[in-house]
């Protein structure tokens, strides 16, 4: 890496030789001028974050599912769905599942941050640091909404390196960043690139689409490591790429610095769920139909569909049919994008809200305040003889409802987490589904739900309601 600057273009060579106002205008980003600046390192930049990159090993146990998957006959037809096999470490009835990842020290007491599809449902966690030592890891706080997890090294003493949360809006197309991690197990490994693009929305990786895109080579492994820029500062977490490979194809994504430092403080503030603004109010994209209904120049925005009542945006006074064209005075192209920027203003106090109603330009003040858990959540995880049986529910309130993304529920419970190989997964019943009736009964908290569980019934008659649509279905008992 120290002399790979050597061998650029002959090109770029012959353009040091011109005077250097014919360069560059005066403010912007040079071009090397000389052999000395063409031979420049990232090494300085690299030796003060490596020692902060870790690497993250989780375990997770869980029974064999089918005998025949021993035989190699038949895993080659049905495939292994887990990592390998440990014999006799576990048990014949069980198998090890193991992922690799990547994580940041950012505190110096031991804390590390990186992605929560990496320790998702992990039964142990392993830390491995830069300078060979090893420590386990318990969770403090995960964040499934923007792919993000908290970590503390247990057992730990002393002082450990940390890097240095950057903004990720300082940032500009065409930035030199580094990419830390461990890909595909080989070890610490530091690769190079240019930021190709900012504000990446819609991707369906996390609830806050809104990442940097880099074509720094990220492989499996880089997950939870860190993009770098130029001054040493973290101003990302690399969470996934597209290929069609399964390798590197120079398009990686990295959630932004600014949102993993949301949930970061939320950490360290001993919460144990991220706190952030809530609007109350359900937004859709706006098409090149619906651009061209509002006589809008092009289709931009975050358009309002509904308003919760009793919220910040009915209390700022914001409408079904506006829309929202900035937070703070930053534009917003899409939801995603204003989700990004209104979920990273700290609580309290107030924003403005850019505003479009019926073709005039408007600004409106909104509180900044978290969503209230008005109603406890009194979580059950449901047992016994029936189709939801594995499932875990939690009654409705604001604070649900926004982190389960189910704006227009107003009744029923919802499902939080559904276990593997249960009734409730095999039946298909997800996250953020709302259990409205069951037989013909309304369901209003938890309570009454666990209760018709204890009854064994021939059938189940089942009302949800799952993105917008209520459902009905009837289940065998």
């Amino acid at each position: 890496m120290k002399h790979a600057l050597r061998y650029l273009p002959a090109l770029l060579i012959a353009l040091s030789s011109l005077p250097a106002a014919a360069q560059q205008p005066a403010g912007l980003p040079q071009v090397p001028r000389s052999r000395a600046e063409i031979g420049l390192t990232f090494a300085p930049v690299v030796s003060r974050v490596a020692p902060a990159i870790v690497n993250v090993y989780a375990l997770k146990v869980e029974p064999r599912s089918n005998p025949m998957l021993d035989d190699p006959f038949f895993r080659r037809f049905f495939g292994d769905r887990g990592g390998p096999d440990v014999p006799d470490a576990e048990g014949p009835s069980e198998r090890i599942q193991r992922s690799l990842g990547s994580g940041v020290l950012v505190d110096p007491t031991g804390v590390v941050v990186t992605n929560n599809h990496v320790i998702d449902g992990a039964d142990e966690i392993r830390i491995a640091l830069a300078d060979k030592r090893e420590y386990d890891a318990k969770v403090v706080l995960r964040d499934p909404r923007t792919d993000i997890a908290i970590l503390r090294l247990e057992n730990a003493k002393g002082s450990f390196p940390s890097a240095v949360l950057g903004s990720s809006d300082d940032l500009e197309v065409g930035d030199i960043v580094l990419a830390i991690g461990n890909p595909f197990g080989v070890g610490q490994t530091v690769t190079q690139g240019i930021v190709s693009a900012l504000a990446r929305t819609q991707r369906g990786i996390t609830d806050y689409g809104f990442f940097i895109q880099t074509d720094a080579a990220i492989n499996p492994g880089n997950s939870g490591g860190a993009l770098v820029d130029g001054a040493g500062r973290v101003v990302g977490i690399n969470t996934a790429i597209f290929s069609r490979s399964g390798g590197s194809q120079g398009i990686g994504f990295a959630i932004p610095a600014d949102m993993v430092r949301v949930v970061l403080q939320s950490a360290l503030n001993g919460s144990k769920v991220v706190r952030r603004p809530w609007l109350g109010a359900d937004l859709q994209a706006v098409t090149a139909d619906i651009a061209d209904g509002l006589d809008l120049a092009r289709p931009t925005g975050a358009l309002v569909q509904n308003v919760v009542p009793d919220s910040p945006a009915e209390k700022a006074g914001l409408r079904s049919g506006d829309l929202i064209v900035a937070v703070a005075g930053q534009e917003v192209d899409d939801p995603d994008a204003f989700g990004f920027r209104f979920a990273t203003r700290p609580l309290g106090g107030q924003v403005e809200l850019g505003i479009v109603r019926q073709g005039k330009e408007m600004k409106l003040a909104v509180a900044l305040q978290a969503a209230p858990e008005s109603v406890p959540r009194e979580e059950i995880t449901l047992e016994g003889r029936s189709p939801l049986a594995g499932a875990t529910v939690v009654n409705l309130s604001p604070a649900v409802i926004d982190e389960m993304r189910t704006v227009d529920a107003t009744k029923g419970v919802v499902i939080t987490a559904v276990a593997e190989d249960s009734p409730a997964q095999r039946t298909s019943f997800k996250p953020g589904d709302v259990i409205v009736e069951i037989n013909g009964i309304p369901i209003a908290k938890t309570a009454d739900l666990q209760n018709l569980m204890r009854t064994p019934q021939r059938a189940w008659r089942v009302t949800l309601q799952r993105g917008g649509r209520v459902v009905t279905a009837l289940l065998p008992g």
